[in-house]
């Protein structure tokens, strides 16, 4: 046992941290690619699956459960994964989790129903929330020199934000080249050449790239020796609540949290509900009224209609040729969000890049914290609330300051969370803070935003919920701010 336990506290290659690396930023990067899937073919997806037009109510609503439903698993089983991560190994439940998140969609392309996309797009969710929790914990013990494991963290979750670019341009190809591609088993009345189906089924790149991988790097080897050597705790989660910890865990779970919610509660919610009210596309949005309330009525008509009827054939007919008369209008309008998000994507980029460096600059985990919120303290409100509406123009710069803001925050917890928890509860503490605080109770802040705080105020619906993000933004950033306040400081790199 002494030789095994030996062996593994041999240090790195620089051909295994190479390997290391790369496992380590794929995971992170298709992490991301996985999780804004769903908004990049939910609509044509539910519209095949359920035979009605994209401009469906009924679509809307199975959205609206697959959100709910995806972020309340994955914060209920991430919290299961990140036990097992403790229970028996970083590597090894890593590897679970990406197959997960790999297969998933994949069975997702072959959806019938759309009961089934949910099912799957909720095992997906499961998948990225322990695989995410498993591979910071990994990485942050493999790396035992302070300034090398804060770079290796820092640098490889900046690939995160590549996901969301790289998703874009796969639906992008798929739509194209749907047609040439070969037809996948699907029975009528489905299309067996969706390009949704092809999109979903290159979630399996990065179960390919990283299992090929995955024979060639360790185990952490801080958890292989204790689990060798018998002295390895067992993972409780009552220990979370015990007087030593349950201040890190309540904080870094309301930290976590107020994260969560600056992004669903104002940047995710941005290019659909609030840039369609900048004043570039007024006229659009002003030749679109009519159109839109007579498809209103079309579909309202239609979800009335039997299957197959003749009168439902008429109906598809007329909101067909209503989306023929919109799409002039509409294309502006679509271009504009997404100009919107690639910016606040480029932002959060920024953001991760510019933590990676900071990292290993700013000693003190408070400050570097707060080298965030306290601008994003302004940011978020002066963005949302004052260049939306008096500078427009200027929105998009604005949002590329909130994504830095945000997403940064985001690659923090990645290198704080491992040195908050001793080494028996890493997987489940750091679990606890991003499932159950960022994941279940800060993506609810996009009702918050939408269904609490944006009735309350005047004006047309895209001014109530811009303002309504100004607020809510304002308001986590504030609570993070204060928070700070009682943010342990890691007293060691190495915890017991």
């Amino acid at each position: 046992m002494s030789s095994e336990i030996s062996e593994s506290a041999q240090p790195l290659s620089p051909i295994t941290r190479f390997l290391v690396l790369t496992v380590a930023a794929i995971g992170f990067l298709f992490d991301t690619y996985e999780l804004l899937m769903l908004p990049v073919i939910a609509r044509p997806a539910l519209s095949e699956l359920l035979q009605v037009p994209p401009n469906n109510p009924l679509i809307g609503q199975w959205l609206g459960l697959m959100l709910w439903s995806a972020a309340l698993s994955g914060g209920i089983f991430g919290l299961l994964g990140g036990y097992l991560v403790d229970r028996f190994g970083r590597k090894t439940v890593m590897v679970g989790s990406i197959f997960l998140y790999s297969l998933s969609p994949l069975a997702a392309a072959f959806s019938t129903t759309p009961l089934m996309l949910l099912i799957f797009r909720c095992t997906t969710f499961i998948g990225i929330c322990v695989e995410f929790v498993a591979a910071i914990t990994w990485l942050a013990e493999l790396f035992e020199d302070k300034r090398a494991r804060e770079l290796a963290i820092g640098w490889t979750q900046a690939f995160a934000s590549v996901g969301g670019l790289l998703v874009t341009g796969a639906n992008t190809l798929t739509v194209d080249y749907a047609l040439s591609l070969p037809a996948l088993p699907i029975a009528e009345p489905f299309n067996p050449h969706a390009s949704w189906r092809y999109t979903l089924i290159t979630g399996l790149i990065p179960g390919a790239l990283i299992l090929l991988l995955m024979p060639f790097v360790p185990e952490s080897r801080r958890w292989l020796e204790r689990k060798r050597a018998g002295s390895l705790r067992r993972p409780r989660f009552g220990e979370l609540f015990a007087p030593g910890l349950i201040r890190t865990t309540l904080v870094t779970t309301g930290l976590s949290a107020c994260a969560y919610a600056g992004a669903f509660g104002a940047l995710q919610l941005t290019p659909a509900q609030v840039v369609p009210g900048l004043p570039s596309v007024a006229e659009q949005q002003k030749a679109l009224l009519p159109l839109r309330q007579e498809a209103t009525e079309l579909n309202i008509q239609l979800n009335r209609t039997e299957p197959g009827s003749a009168e439902r054939a008429e109906l598809l007919r007329k909101i067909a040729a209503n989306r023929k008369e919109q799409l002039p209008y509409d294309q502006p309008i679509t271009q504009l969000g997404n100009t919107a998000q690639f910016w606040q994507e480029i932002g959060g980029l920024t953001g991760r890049i510019l933590l990676a460096i900071l990292v290993v600059i700013v000693a003190s985990r408070r400050l570097l914290l707060r080298t965030f919120l306290i601008p994003g303290l302004v940011i978020f409100p002066w963005t949302y609330y004052y260049m939306f509406r008096y500078q427009p123009d200027l929105f998009t710069f604005g949002l590329f300051l909130c994504g830095l803001c945000t997403v940064a925050q985001f690659s923090y917890f990645g290198e704080y969370l491992p040195k908050a928890f001793p080494l028996h509860l890493r997987g489940t503490g750091g679990s606890f803070a991003t499932n159950v605080g960022g994941r279940m109770i800060g993506t609810s802040a996009s009702l918050l935003t939408t269904a609490v705080v944006a009735p309350l105020i005047p004006g047309n619906p895209y001014v109530q919920v811009a303002t309504a993000a100004a607020i809510v933004g304002g308001g986590v950033y504030l609570l993070a701010l204060l928070l700070t306040a009682f943010l342990p400081e890691p007293t060691a790199d190495d915890q017991a």
